[in-house]
């Protein structure tokens, strides 16, 4: 037998952004509850609004399952001492199992005699347990924020005002906070009224009576099908970005979208600053035509019903005014300021107590950036106007509009700076010198924005780790991870020819010339090559088999490009050539024997059978050339090349006996496969590639 399991948790209206984690959460927790008390259960169904956690489970068995397992112990041998008695492992067993020594058994497993105890337990109503399952799970909840209220030390995301918790028709009785469980549930706070669930299964309809959409996909689908209605009707294209839609979906529980309009006057101000501005300050969706221009309307999802929609936009309309009047102003106000004027005021801004302002930021940003320039052999034009960026790329921070949306800085540094008479190269390059602000977004496009960006992101990674800020675990405040992997990602992307270590040793010498370092500099590379292998490796893993992956990092990442040009080689031999296991397993041969090698240097003279004078051969008249392509970075060629290896290496093994008895002669065979392992592992460890 079986019934259905309802607990809803009302409370005042929460976070939106907390409420689909919470949600998910409450969800696990019972699960895992039911599961661990051993009873039996159906689906399990999740609901949010913003005054409501709920979960229910169809088909919980009314009764725990009977348990019955048989628990191994220790061995024979152990159990019992040399009179034959039980010893204290033996007693120390039947002590934690509840049992008694004459409950033993034992049993054969794989040859060895071990003790066994039987245990049995019947299981219980499941109505006797779940309120007490239930307390458990509400006080082990947690939260990025909680909150306390009237005498109670009980903290939660908002204050709880009703629970329900139903098995069947039947009310669990609990207590949490001075509110008690029941059977009635609170509708709409405006549209609705309180009612009662008779049964779990009525719950998602008897809400629906009440005004309250509590099917988090339902009320999703809802929204997304009235916004592309309104697109429809009006021939607009209505912006909508998944975050506000995940926050405007828990902010209403009847949602109604509707439309207002602004003047035309402000689509003077660019319109990033509109958007942002309706998105950030309001939960408004912008409008669009197809060209992408932004036209003069919004639009709005209400908490409620479709009456008197009119006054309702009236009332936005003349909200997003006022709003959008402080940012013209404010727009208008940065306009007269000088950008020198800016610059000088960074200096009062503390970057970090430990780094100096953001004026000395600017100045080590710029330094770098000069060096990364004359390392890549920028033409001269150009390295002007990287110079010229990196000085000017942080100059917004102090404006008015950056002040009021911080998500704008760069985007208002390119108008202004635009505005302002620098060349549309360095203009773009203020704004590009932010990317990939986050994962998926992209890199710059120009080489301007790509140097400066790389300059002031090892920037900040480099002085965090000088000062011992160096991110463990989920701790990273100042995103030394993502701007790690915007280095790595724009190194790939222009296929940069500077290595890890160069730009390590840039930022370095740069951050000792200004404020010193307080740890060693070899601890800080270490740290730094550390910090970065794992960005490098996380890049493979996208598109690479863990061994693969595995197999190049070994030779090396210094190289980025190299490193993943390589990988890409590897994969496309491991997959589609269908001979590379035995080209793999004769490089391995190489290697055993390498490891023996006391000499590198292959003297031409004692190479006496024709085999190892082919393999020598062979090695020489392709070593050259592969390395070149490495150097050059085609990769695949290089791997082909060391492919072609594989028939002289398996005749050398065949004719040749390696650990000759003449010393000279060993040493030198050894010699000979030690320089060509050595070729080997610049391109992979291919003792690392697993075969199925």
């Amino acid at each position: 037998m079986s019934k259905d399991l309802l607990f809803e948790i009302g409370l005042e209206e929460m976070p939106a952004r907390f409420i689909r984690g919470a949600m998910e959460q409450l969800s696990e927790r019972l699960v895992k509850w039911l599961d661990d008390s051993v009873i039996t259960h159906g689906a399990v169904l999740s609901y949010a609004s913003p005054r409501r956690l709920a979960v229910l489970v169809k088909d919980v068995a009314e009764k725990q399952e009977d348990v019955h397992e048989e628990v191994k112990g220790p061995s024979r041998k152990i159990a019992l001492d040399e009179n034959g008695e039980w010893s204290k492992a033996a007693l120390g067993f039947a002590r934690s199992q509840g049992a008694t020594p004459d409950q033993f058994t034992f049993k054969d497993l794989g040859g060895t005699e071990y003790v066994y105890v039987s245990k049995s337990r019947t299981g219980v109503e499941t109505a006797s347990i779940v309120a007490e399952g239930l307390l458990g799970i509400m006080h082990a909840m947690n939260f990025p924020k909680n909150m306390r209220w009237g005498n109670h030390d009980f903290k939660f995301v908002r204050p709880i005002r009703w629970i329900v918790a139903l098995f069947g028709p039947q009310i669990i009785e609990l207590e949490v906070a001075g509110v008690k469980s029941g059977n009635v549930t609170r509708g709409h706070r405006f549209l609705g009224q309180d009612t009662v669930i008779s049964e779990p299964a009525n719950y998602v309809e008897a809400l629906r009576a009440e005004h309250v959409i509590v099917d988090v996909n339902e009320r999703q689908k809802l929204i997304e099908e009235q916004i592309a209605g309104l697109a429809s009707e009006k021939g607009w294209n209505i912006a909508v970005k998944d975050d506000l839609l995940e926050e405007v979906l828990f902010l209403v529980e009847t949602p109604t979208a509707l439309y207002g309009k602004f003047e035309e006057s402000f689509l003077n101000i660019p319109k990033e600053v509109l958007i942002t501005s309706m998105r950030e300050h309001q939960r408004y969706f912008p409008v669009l035509n197809n060209e992408g221009g932004l036209l003069p309307y919004f639009v709005t999802v209400r908490n409620g019903n479709a009456e008197h929609l009119d006054i309702i936009s009236r009332g936005n309309e003349k909200v997003l005014r006022a709003r959008l009047s402080d940012a013209k102003f404010f727009y208008e106000e940065d306009q007269k300021m000088q950008i020198k004027d800016a610059l000088s005021k960074l200096e009062s801004i503390v970057f970090h107590e430990e780094l100096g302002t953001v004026g000395d930021k600017v100045r080590r940003i710029r330094r770098n950036a000069e060096k990364l320039s004359h390392l890549l052999g920028v033409e001269s034009g150009v390295a002007e106007m990287i110079s010229r960026t990196a000085e000017i790329c942080k100059f917004d921070l102090v404006t008015q509009m950056v002040g009021e949306f911080p998500e704008l800085q760069g985007v208002m540094g390119e108008d202004y700076a635009r505005k302002a008479g620098e060349p549309e190269a360095v203009a773009r390059a203020v704004f590009e010198h932010y990317q990939p602000r986050f994962a998926g977004d992209q890199v710059p496009a120009s080489e301007i924005g790509s140097i400066v960006s790389i300059a002031d992101k090892i920037d900040t990674i480099t002085g965090c780790f000088s000062i011992g800020i160096i991110p463990t675990g989920s701790q990273d405040p100042y995103g030394l991870r993502r701007q790690a992997a915007g280095i790595v990602q724009i190194i790939l992307e222009h296929k940069l020819s500077v290595s890890l270590n160069d730009i390590f040793r840039i930022s370095l010498e740069t951050h000792a010339n200004f404020h010193g370092l307080k740890r060693t500099e070899e601890e800080i590379m270490r740290d730094l090559l550390e910090f970065f292998s794992l960005r490098v490796k996380k890049t493979l893993s996208d598109s690479l088999r863990y061994d693969v992956v595995d197999a190049v990092i070994a030779a090396g990442y210094d190289d980025v490009v190299s490193v993943v040009q390589r990988g890409a080689a590897l994969m496309d031999a491991v997959t589609n050539q269908a001979d590379f296991k035995a080209t793999v397993e004769s490089f391995g041969r190489v290697s055993n024997l390498a490891a023996k090698a006391s000499a590198m240097k292959v003297r031409f003279d004692l190479l006496s059978d024709p085999a190892e004078q082919e393999l020598y051969d062979a090695w020489r008249s392709m070593t050259e050339d592969y390395r070149s392509k490495l150097t050059e970075r085609h990769e695949a060629e290089a791997l082909n090349l060391l492919g072609g290896l594989q028939s002289s290496i398996t005749n050398f093994f065949d004719k040749v006996m390696v650990m000759a008895d003449d010393e000279e002669i060993r040493t030198n065979r050894l010699a000979l496969l030690a320089a060509i392992d050595e070729d080997l592992k610049a391109f992979a460890d291919f003792s690392k590639l697993v075969w199925a």
